[in-house]
């Protein structure tokens, strides 16, 4: 293939991902950033459920909880979330009419400070936007196609983008702001993109460790080859069960497929207090954002999970509800190097593990993201003939073979890609090419 003909199907494909994406990278964009600000975000929203008088004692946990079920009592208590400082309320999330709420307590005097449905989370709103489009597996599948042709437009970006004759300051690594408006949007356009390339690959490839297909394959490749998670957390010593803690727990993305153990049944047995599993919480030095997750059943455990700023102080733990004892104990401590890497990179993909230098410089790229998708959009509108839509002209598959590979390659390791290229080429093979106005819109070669 000869290198015009190379340069121009990239940019062919970059050309038509970069219009199909676009929509997705700007609702991922404007997601992203807001959820960066969380902590601060729900401080302010909720400030008057959160902060409490600091008084002389706190009374018992389950003193705390008791009132609540005074309160509420046809509610089932499902979860607990002590404060964390002197001056943060508690949290008892509780079941009642079909709806999960969390009450606020103060944690001196009992008294209700306020509930919360929580389906009117603001920012538990804004994450289901950001992960799955509020659609459930389909907007996740969607997000994760949308983030994996990111990685497309990136390569076949900086492909465009490198210079091929006399290297130029201006117009290749510092835009040119003082020329004519093509000029100044396609230098915003390609120069942003260089200097973001490697954050957006960063993004991308941390929050499809979320996404339900990719990252949970990668998850599980990486258990048991030994080089993610330790191999009890699958296999040997630890409770089996076939339950996921994802499914019972909202707990960070490295134990999300941990096996939870369950509790021996005692025959007469009371199950513990929650004083007990707190205190059993405080001794082995659990982050004070923890949560404790009520059993599901009487097999089930007490579930520990907590959202640490820092991904050294992650920690998953389930005891048994009878007799307290310690079933599993995951903390970052046990992770393989890869896992740690993981974790890390989940925690900066958030804005949590360098504090707000961390949000701000995430807030940078997802502003960055936005000025390059916009100024994409206006250089083609700017360029856009009447009778197609402005795209180099498609060669023909004998002439494309290289790149033809690449996308092969590609499609295996991101399958989900591999299938939307398949559609691509079936759409181009069995209509485009057979329409002959589809043909002249989407400038089609003749093979």
């Amino acid at each position: 293939m000869k290198k015009k003909s190379l340069y121009k199907t990239i940019w062919r494909w970059h050309f038509y991902a970069g219009i199909l994406i676009a929509p997705f990278l700007i609702i991922l964009a404007i997601s992203g950033g807001i959820y960066l600000f969380k902590p601060q975000i729900e401080a302010f929203l909720y400030q008057n459920y959160y902060e409490v008088e600091v008084r002389d004692e706190k009374t018992a946990p389950e003193q705390q909880i008791n009132a609540v079920q005074d309160e509420y009592p046809d509610a089932t208590v499902t979860r607990y979330r002590p404060g964390e400082t002197d001056d943060r309320s508690a949290e008892v999330r509780v079941n009642l009419d079909g709806e999960s709420y969390t009450i606020f307590v103060d944690p001196y005097t009992n008294d209700m400070i306020g509930q919360l449905n929580d389906k009117n989370r603001f920012i538990d709103r804004v994450e289901e936007f950001h992960g799955e489009l509020m659609l459930g597996t389909f907007g996740d599948r969607i997000v994760e196609l949308a983030a994996c042709w990111t990685l497309i437009l990136v390569i076949t970006g900086l492909f465009i983008w490198f210079p091929r004759g006399k290297r130029k300051l201006f117009g290749t690594i510092l835009p040119r702001l003082n020329k004519k408006k093509r000029i100044f949007f396609r230098d915003m356009h390609a120069v942003t993109g260089f200097w973001l390339s490697l954050a957006i690959i960063f993004l991308v490839l941390t929050g499809l460790l979320w996404s339900g297909f990719w990252g949970t394959k990668v998850q599980t490749l990486a258990t048991n080859l030994g080089i993610g998670y330790p191999p009890s957390i699958w296999v040997g010593d630890t409770p089996e069960s076939t339950v996921q803690t994802k499914d019972i727990a909202d707990v960070p993305w490295s134990a999300q497929t941990m096996p939870v153990p369950e509790s021996d049944q005692q025959q007469g047995f009371i199950p513990l207090s929650m004083n007990e599993v707190v205190r059993i919480a405080d001794e082995e030095n659990i982050y004070p954002t923890y949560e404790v997750i009520y059993p599901s059943s009487p097999e089930g455990v007490y579930t520990l999970s907590v959202f640490p700023p820092k991904a050294q102080d992650e920690a998953t733990m389930h005891i048994d509800q009878y007799t307290g004892a310690i079933l599993a104990d995951y903390r970052y401590d046990h992770y393989q190097p890869l896992g740690k890497l993981m974790a890390w990179g989940i925690t900066v993909h958030k804005g949590l593990e360098y504090g707000l230098a961390n949000q701000i410089g995430g807030l940078i790229v997802c502003i960055g993201i936005i000025t390059i998708v916009f100024s994409g959009i206006i250089m083609w509108w700017k360029r856009k003939p009447d009778k197609h839509l402005g795209a180099p002209v498609a060669p023909s598959v004998r002439t494309s073979r290289r790149l033809i590979i690449l996308l092969i390659v590609f499609g295996l390791l991101f399958p989900l890609v591999g299938i939307s290229i398949i559609v691509v080429f079936l759409l181009e093979w069995l209509i485009i090419r057979r329409i002959p106005t589809l043909k002249q819109i989407f400038q089609i070669e003749e093979s």
